[in-house]
């Protein structure tokens, strides 16, 4: 039977995508298959071939060489902006169901598939949805990324506490040093690993975009 893993953040920009990419790498080097899933991404450019695509998704395709867009991005749009302005101004609808099929119809083909939320646990897709609704319709244990900066323990303590709330599993964590090493940043890692309910699955290093 298929495992999925719901991939969530402390804040936008902080590594989900780098730390979805890492953990593919290292499901498969246990000889998992692994599929990814971003069930919605905004701030896409378009294709010669006229298709849009996100540059999170596309590091999701380089990682794993999926090549149905549209099962794994089922709600795309060009704007980069939240979701639920961008959804908003394209007169479309996010349905929980669709997503759900899709990742189902993947689940079928893998051992493993990530799925990628956008932005943090609670970051809306319309005036009424949020991601913490899209991971709880998925019924998936969710992983942690932890932007390690000024702030982080406020922030990861905070979305495991929401997380553990809304009755899903977090099955670990991700250190992610999204900026340079933060001061302290050992001390700052030994606070998080006390207090955050779970195991830290990698600790992934700074590097600067080249």
């Amino acid at each position: 039977m298929s495992q999925g893993y719901f991939i969530t953040g402390t804040d936008t920009e902080i590594g989900k995508t780098h730390s979805a990419v890492e953990l593919i790498r290292l499901y498969r080097g246990q000889g998992k298959t692994v599929l990814a899933m971003k069930p919605v991404a905004s701030g896409c450019e378009i294709l010669p071939d006229g298709r849009w695509l996100n540059d999170d998704v596309a590091r999701l395709v380089a990682a794993t060489g999926q090549t149905d867009l549209d099962l794994m991005n089922p709600y795309r749009f060009l704007p980069p902006v939240s979701p639920h302005i961008a959804a908003r101004e394209a007169g479309v609808e996010i349905e929980l169901a669709r997503i759900g099929e899709h990742y189902h119809r993947l689940s079928a083909q893998a051992d493993i598939v990530l799925v990628e939320g956008a932005g943090g646990w609670l970051a809306p897709l319309s005036d009424t949805l949020f991601m913490a609704d899209l991971a709880q319709s998925l019924a998936l244990p969710v992983i942690l990324v932890v932007g390690m900066r000024l702030g982080c323990i406020n922030h990861a303590l905070l979305s495991a506490r929401a997380i553990a709330d809304s009755g899903l599993e977090l099955a670990g964590w991700v250190a992610n040093c999204a900026q340079p090493p933060q001061a302290a940043y050992a001390e700052n890692l030994a606070t998080l690993r006390r207090h955050i309910p779970a195991p830290l699955l990698l600790e992934l290093p700074y590097r600067p975009l080249e």
